[in-house]
């Protein structure tokens, strides 16, 4: 009789107990089930891509036909086990039976869920942050996931028992990079969670890609945690469509949160994009965050051991990495013990650090050969110092207001980027040397009200990371959009561009670095013959980091296929006025053979938030 009441109810909007169901599909923790935002044109649409999450034919875009449609099927023979609603479910089960009362519901037996759940016994939630990575297009902002603890762990010796609960895009393998910036761009690829052992992706993150590693252990109940893993179940297979800036890893991931704790509003500082050192930051103001863990990459362990060893103990960790048995020779038996110990360690870790690019047999026995003479003269232990927090440093979306002259003509000039740091900006939080700029538009206004557009940046980065004596990496730089350049007439043309380049960076002082790197461009100009001309050129500078900021000098040139020769020399400066607040001079001179040098100087106001 109960049931039939139920059912009535639905039908008659009739009050069941405290709530009637239309009241129940309009609570936030039953949107939040579905995955529901309110449309651009109004009405509901959820973010869930796949007709298999829903029972209702509309449930993607009504969530009381939805909450209709599970009541009903909640209802159905306990003998169809493991597919029964109840077990496919147990999320939107629980809590229609709580806040209904339904008491009479069939008990089928949900063993494949139960085992499920029991093998990952969830007990408390770490969100693990993966730094940013620049070598990968899907890893360059970094990545967040979760990792589902069992009782009694200890995060520092058996986190490795633990699951890894991610969302990702499923790229089935074609991971170019520009193909999967476009499709991800667009929304090309599908969202899956996963859960997987921790061990898997710490291998992944910190050795493979060689990417430190933040946990925060959150401040989640047991039962807020198994509250968040039981809706993972309803998403097994699930497709969502993914964004790269948006709809990401990390958007999902605090969608989760807000199904275990309901009432905290986490996706809601997230319109437009969800850059995941932001994302970390929301969770962290949130008051989720109970303590925090870093776990340093195998190449930020292998700096820090070779920190202290000279040019000729350099050269030797480096001879003993390629040939372990030299550690036999006399002249290294000179050195004493001590010094021996970390060249010995500095060589074996070198060694793990190629372990990805090497034949597998020869590091390997490279490797114990190394650990034998460790284990026969062991070094002290390592001493990282833990670098600042990610989530310390400036927001990702910046607004700027600057006034200048160009030659004699002065202007004010107003800009949006999106995301996220250049090599100026307030570097705590950020490495010195990396830059990832993604859709910057800048919008002048020169006297007598006359409007240009200055530059629409898509994306512009740069790695400049400097090359050691144990490590020699390429240093790099690719961008493209519209930008404005010198013309004939001697005033500017607006272009557009892709351009990119591959060399060098050198750490000339503590905090000083040089680079040199070739570049190659192709450009778009209506003042070509051609209309679109290649060119080959450079980009030399200094990288200083000062007490007032971070200040770059550079020199550029391109020389094109068509004759044109153009050269750039520029100085920019930042003051650092706060976390999210900074203070830019800027100077230019360009230098064109087809039109006199054009001198421009420009004071930026430049303010960070998301």
């Amino acid at each position: 009789m109960k049931r039939i009441f139920a059912v009535l109810a639905l039908s008659l909007s009739l009050p069941l107990h405290a709530a009637t169901p239309e009241q129940l599909a309009n609570d936030p923790y039953w949107i939040a089930l579905g995955h529901y935002e309110t449309g651009k044109l109004g009405g509901w649409r959820s973010y869930v891509d796949d007709d298999d999450f829903f029972l209702a034919e509309d449930g993607a875009s009504d969530p009381a036909a939805e909450l209709q449609a599970t009541l009903k099927a909640l209802y159905q023979p306990a003998a169809l086990g493991d597919r029964h609603p109840q077990c496919v479910y147990p999320a939107r089960t629980r809590w229609l039976k709580a806040q209904l009362q339904l008491d009479d519901l069939p008990s089928p037996d949900c063993a494949e869920y139960r085992n499920w759940l029991a093998d990952i016994n969830p007990h408390s939630t770490v969100l693990v942050f993966p730094a940013a990575y620049l070598n990968s297009p899907s890893s360059m902002f970094g990545h967040t996931l979760l990792r589902i603890d069992q009782p009694d762990i200890d995060s520092h010796n058996t986190a490795l028992l633990s699951y890894a609960l991610n969302f990702g895009a499923f790229i089935e393998g074609d991971d170019n990079s520009v193909l999967y910036t476009w499709r991800g761009l667009m929304g090309g690829y599908p969202g899956l969670f996963a859960l997987v052992p921790y061990r898997d992706k710490l291998s992944e993150y910190n050795r493979l890609e060689n990417r430190d590693l933040w946990e925060y252990r959150l401040n989640l109940t047991a039962q807020e945690t198994a509250r968040m893993v039981e809706h993972v179940w309803e998403l097994k297979q699930i497709r969502f469509d993914y964004f790269f800036f948006d709809e990401n890893c990390s958007y999902r991931l605090l969608e989760l949160l807000e199904i275990a704790r309901p009432g905290i509003e986490l996706t809601e500082h997230f319109p437009l994009t969800a850059i995941p050192t932001d994302t970390v930051r929301a969770v962290k103001d949130a008051g989720l965050v109970e303590r925090i863990d870093y776990r340093p990459s195998r190449e930020r362990e292998l700096l820090a051991r070779a920190e202290p060893l000279d040019a000729d103990e350099q050269n030797w960790a480096l001879r003993l990495s390629a040939d372990p048995a030299q550690a036999s020779d006399a002249e290294f038996l000179t050195l004493p013990a001590e010094r021996r110990a970390l060249i010995q360690d500095a060589a074996f870790r070198l060694v793990r650090y190629h372990a990805n690019d090497e034949e597998r047999s020869s590091n390997a026995q490279r490797s114990f050969q190394l650990l034998g003479a460790i284990n026969r003269n062991p070094p002290p232990a390592l001493e990282m110092k833990r670098p600042p927090l990610p989530e310390e440093g400036h927001e990702s979306r910046t607004w700027q207001l600057a006034g200048g002259s160009r030659d004699d003509r002065a202007f004010a000039e107003y800009g949006l980027r999106m995301a996220y740091h250049d090599l100026n900006d307030n570097l705590a939080g950020f490495p010195l040397g990396a830059q990832i700029e993604i859709f910057q538009l800048k919008l002048r206004q020169y006297e007598n009200n006359h409007w240009q557009l200055q530059r629409l940046d898509l994306a512009n980065i740069r790695s400049l990371t400097p090359r050691n004596a144990l490590l020699q990496p390429l240093s790099w730089q690719v961008g493209g959009g519209l930008e404005r350049v010198l013309g004939k007439d001697g005033d500017s043309r607006l272009v557009g561009h892709i351009s990119g380049g591959a060399g060098a960076t050198w750490q000339l002082h503590d905090d000083l670095l040089g680079f040199a790197l070739g570049t190659a461009r192709l450009e778009y100009n209506e003042d070509f013959a051609a209309a679109i001309s290649p060119a080959l050129g450079f980009n030399a500078g200094l990288l200083w980091r000062n007490p007032l900021g971070n200040l770059t000098l550079e020199a550029a040139g391109d020389y094109f296929h068509n004759g044109e020769v153009r050269r750039r020399l520029s100085l920019n400066q930042q003051w650092e006025m706060s976390r999210n607040l900074g203070l830019r001079l800027s100077a230019q001179r360009e230098f064109s053979q087809i039109a006199s040098p054009v001198n421009e100087v420009k004071l930026e106001l430049r303010w960070y938030h998301y």
